[in-house]
């Protein structure tokens, strides 16, 4: 179809009718009804079915309709940065993806830093899980992608950012409160408690597992979760005991939870994730510059 087809196309599926089409995109009505009817001579199948001055869509037209809508989205986007730029005012935009533990404060501090640097930016977010995020970088989706724990994938490049505790989020009432010290849980005191587990399939989660294996523990999960703050409003309800990352332990309400260092000392990375065959851009490189800041500030460090 050309560009021409579609508009029409377009406008009689909004309207209904050639006249009202014709009165929308300002033509004759006996253009819009020969651009239709060159329109299906080029596809090889009807896209209207004609009764008493009205048109119905056939199933074809139907299928067709909501890959026009997008396609008439993008043409929006196109006139909105064509007029921007006729006055002179690039509008810049930044695609940028989160797991879910950086999207509660340290990924609204960085954007909120890199909106004082560039307040012409416009900033699209999207929490994923770590594996959607990294298969939207390689589909080219995003600019940037940030995460916890390393990803094994030679095609994206990794910046290391920080390194997080694990802290273990108990819920008041739990344990007596002899039993609660602030220099940190033990891994082997959870095995009588209840606990909050992450899911398996988690890089975290993973970690966790690894590390009971290591020293022999066995935890008893009465609730198995996929996102770190799922564990830690698990935790909040008073279900069981949950270990978290030190970002998703920075937002733990004291008043419901014990927050406490996980012992043995269990960390794990933040990374920033590119493409590594696409350069990366200045808006990329200041936003993972902002999260830098903001992890320092959000952990203390």
């Amino acid at each position: 179809m050309r560009l021409r087809h579609i508009e029409v196309f377009n406008a009689v599926m909004q309207t209904g009718s050639v006249s009202a089409a014709a009165r929308l995109i300002n033509v004759t009505q006996p253009a819009v009804s020969r651009t239709l009817q060159h329109a299906e001579l080029q596809l090889g199948f009807a896209l209207f079915q004609r009764a008493r001055g009205r048109l119905t869509p056939t199933n074809e037209a139907m299928a067709l309709f909501p890959h026009i809508e997008k396609l008439f989205d993008q043409l929006d986007e196109v006139q909105r940065l064509a007029s921007s730029l006729r006055h002179g005012q690039v509008t810049d935009r930044l695609q940028v993806l989160t797991v879910f533990a950086l999207s509660r404060e340290v990924l609204p501090r960085a954007v909120a830093g890199l909106r004082q640097k560039y307040p012409q930016v416009q900033v699209h977010v999207q929490a994923l899980h770590t594996p959607q995020v990294v298969s939207a970088l390689l589909l080219q989706e995003a600019d940037v992608g940030f995460v916890i724990s390393s990803v094994g994938q030679p095609a994206l490049e990794h910046e290391s950012l920080a390194e997080v505790d694990m802290f273990c989020i108990l819920p008041k009432g739990l344990l007596p409160p002899r039993k609660v010290h602030a220099e940190g849980m033990d891994l082997a005191d959870l095995a009588d408690l209840p606990v909050v587990a992450l899911d398996v399939k988690d890089p975290l989660g993973m970690r966790i597992n690894q590390a009971c294996r290591e020293h022999g523990v066995g935890l008893s999960p009465v609730v198995t979760v996929q996102t770190y703050h799922a564990a830690l409003s698990m935790a909040e309800y008073g279900l069981g005991a949950a270990i978290v990352d030190g970002c998703t332990a920075s937002v733990a309400d004291r008043h419901k939870v014990h927050v406490v260092p996980l012992l043995p000392r269990l960390t794990v990375g933040v990374n920033a994730l590119r493409l590594a065959q696409r350069p990366s851009s200045v808006l990329a490189r200041a936003m993972t510059q902002e999260m830098r800041k903001a992890l320092r500030e959000v952990l203390g460090t």
